[in-house]
């Protein structure tokens, strides 16, 4: 899936441009940022794409050197399975 990156959001729509998913999250400060929402449209859930938008924002982070707070319920999930990124959560 070709997900879209813009400034604290990475996205996915339909040739149509109905938005399908969604993750997104703000800037705390120049090093750190709250992960706040993941969408997946019902058409889409089961298939893994939540976990795609992750990854996708990891990658940000880890080029951007940043680290992340994740608020998100999805996010803080995500971060429990995957350890091996917990290099990336802010201390807090």
């Amino acid at each position: 899936m070709d997900f879209k990156i813009e400034k604290n959001r990475i996205y996915f729509e339909d040739e149509n441009g109905k938005l399908l998913a969604e993750l997104t999250y703000r800037d705390i400060d120049d090093t750190t940022v709250n992960i706040n929402r993941t969408f997946v449209d019902s058409s889409l859930q089961g298939k893994g794409i939540a976990g795609e938008l992750m990854k996708t924002v990891v990658d940000e982070l880890v080029k951007n050197g940043k680290h992340a707070v994740p608020t998100c319920s999805y996010a803080v999930k995500w971060f429990e399975k995957n350890k091996e990124y917990s290099n990336l959560l802010a201390e807090q």
